[in-house]
């Protein structure tokens, strides 16, 4: 006969009590685990150095027969709270609704008896697992999602034996210089930042919170520029951050050109750029790329992510996320 699964859900209130194998199922899946990865080693290292844990983060952990299946947190970051995050030790393509709906019903029930309803006011996960979580979670609740969903988009990533070299096009009347912004650039960068997350509905900034964030990531060497130099004029052209990094994989993040300077080939340039940088020392770079943001693919596919050409087969590794909120009205919006 048989032996029923036994499943089980365990709740880590700090990154230093998780156990080796949440570390391990985050180390064997460094990609697809980077959304929460990156954030728990950050955590972990500060305690280590001896800062007290932060109150109000979570780590829930399910498994079935001990072996890790899903990791969902819920934390916080510098400027507000993170949505909660699920990841699966599964490739995508395992992902069907009969073997998820019951680890996501557990993780909801566990969640739910963790936080406030209020606290989560959105969900990103590989879609099918956050098509069910929100069912469970709106059913358990009452709290309806929001009609459109936040953000729909494809993780992809690049190697050193898919960067794509091209030359860099130039410009007669123009000079670039691609560097790691520094402090003289803050207001430029807190503009772009600014512009980013104007278009990021809901996830907007103040311009003061802009500047915060700005300033922050300059001074923790997170954010790269593209800067042009053309008639006698130098302007900040488009910035590239860099905000979620481990042993093996780093993710770039909040890739975002003036306006002003669009068509011109800037986020390509500064983004392989970025990427053949962080390829010196890790396996993979990964990022994000929204499903309405064609011109955003044609550019990744261009620089060597995987994945993004109009007729790619589909293969695990690059798969589907899809980030959905609940009712404005009856939770409180984070940010990130």
């Amino acid at each position: 006969m048989p032996t029923r699964p036994c499943l089980s859900t365990v709740v880590y209130t700090s990154a230093s009590t998780l156990p080796p194998n949440v570390w391990e199922a985050f180390s064997s899946n460094p990609r697809s685990s980077n959304i929460m990865y990156a954030h728990a080693l950050k955590t972990y290292q500060q305690e280590l150095a001896g800062a007290p844990a932060i109150q109000g983060q979570y780590w829930i952990v399910c498994s079935v027969n001990n072996h890790i299946e899903l990791v969902l947190s819920c934390t916080e970051n510098f400027l507000d709270s993170y949505p909660v995050f699920i990841f699966s030790t599964r490739p995508h393509s395992e992902l069907t609704p009969k073997y998820i709906h019951p680890l996501v019903h557990s993780l909801a029930l566990t969640l739910l008896d963790t936080v406030p309803t209020h606290r989560v006011y959105s969900v990103f996960a590989p879609e099918p697992i956050t098509n069910i979580f929100v069912a469970l979670w709106s059913e358990l609740t009452g709290i309806s999602p929001e009609q459109t969903p936040y953000y729909a988009a494809h993780l992809t990533y690049c190697t050193r034996a898919t960067l794509s070299d091209r030359r860099q096009t130039i410009c007669s009347n123009a000079i670039f210089d691609l560097r790691l912004a520094e402090r003289e650039d803050e207001r430029e960068v807190a503009e772009l930042c600014f512009g980013f997350a104007a278009e990021s509905e809901p996830f907007t900034l103040t311009p003061q919170e802009a500047w915060e964030e700005a300033a922050m990531m300059i001074q923790n060497k997170l954010v790269w520029v593209h800067r042009i130099l053309e008639g006698g004029v130098s302007s900040i052209a488009s910035i590239a951050c860099v905000t979620r990094t481990t042993d093996t994989v780093a993710a770039i993040t909040k890739v975002y050109t003036n306006p002003k300077f669009r068509r011109r080939g800037c986020a390509e340039r500064l983004t392989r750029r970025v990427a053949r940088h962080l390829l010196k020392t890790k396996e993979s770079v990964i990022l994000y790329v929204a499903h309405d943001n064609p011109a955003a693919s044609k550019v990744y596919h261009r620089v060597g992510f995987l994945g993004l050409a109009a007729k790619s087969p589909v293969m695990d590794g690059v798969d589907k996320w899809l980030e959905v909120g609940f009712d404005r009205s009856r939770v409180e919006l984070g940010h990130w």
